[in-house]
């Protein structure tokens, strides 16, 4: 269920085009034709697939406060987590020269199209923000840093090869002359950034039953302390009426 939630929560509510705005330079750039939009949404997957997991490795056991205690106790108190933006970027360059390397071998037509923005995953921020959202909402496990690499780069994904689609349309459309280009394309993002919120209530089901099922305690409790409150009252009066007597 965790590794679920995870996986739509990244796609859906916490997109990295959408929700952050990361990417942005690529996602405006190669989003004029679908097959390019393709090629570089697959390669963006990819990379994070790789480089988040990887990354999350080296944070477990080499970077973050206490991690090296593995090579002995003497070593428990250091922190090299200043470290983690030099060594995320060599990690996910190393990753951007292999996909190069790939693509270019493979599909030179595609290696061609894509241009001076493939070596750029490199110093893609959505690249990068994936490394550090790890880190900082602090991933329980490797499975779990894998899906999450993963689902966020579907969720980049989703977001260039609609807004590619959107504007191979939008060419045959009677669009003002004022907001042709990127204009029109900045409105489109928005609008889909929008209506990418009304997801965010898709998760809030159980955190809601909880917030209900705590009310009914708390309501229950004041209730208890009511009626121990009207008992003990009635006992008082009737020990007051017996002394009377």
């Amino acid at each position: 269920m965790e590794h679920l939630e995870l996986f739509f929560k990244s796609i859906f509510i916490d997109n990295m085009v959408f929700a952050t705005f990361l990417g942005m330079c690529s996602y405006l750039a190669v989003s004029k034709k679908v097959s390019t939009a393709v090629g570089l949404g697959v390669a963006v997957i990819f990379v994070l697939a790789i480089t988040v997991p990887m990354n999350w490795l080296l944070d477990q056991y080499i970077l973050k406060e206490g991690a090296l205690v593995w090579l002995g106790p003497e070593y428990a108190d250091y922190d090299l987590s200043f470290l983690s933006f030099i060594m995320f970027i060599a990690t996910i360059a190393t990753m951007v020269q292999l996909v190069e390397i790939v693509v270019e071998k493979f599909s030179p037509s595609l290696y061609n199209s894509l241009g001076i923005f493939l070596p750029l995953i490199a110093v893609n921020c959505a690249i990068l923000g994936g490394s550090l959202f790890m880190q900082s909402r602090e991933i329980a496990s490797l499975g779990l840093a894998f899906n999450y690499g993963i689902s966020s780069g579907i969720g980049w994904f989703l977001a260039i090869l609609a807004i590619a689609a959107i504007r191979e349309k939008i060419r045959y459309s009677n669009v003002p002359a004022p907001l042709r280009g990127l204009g029109i394309t900045f409105i489109i993002t928005g609008l889909m950034a929008i209506g990418f919120m009304s997801f965010g209530g898709m998760l809030t089901g159980e955190d809601e039953a909880t917030e209900d099922s705590s009310a009914a305690e708390i309501e229950t409790s004041i209730n208890d302390s009511i009626n121990i409150s009207e008992s003990s009252d009635i006992e008082e009066n009737t020990i007051k009426d017996t002394n009377a007597l």
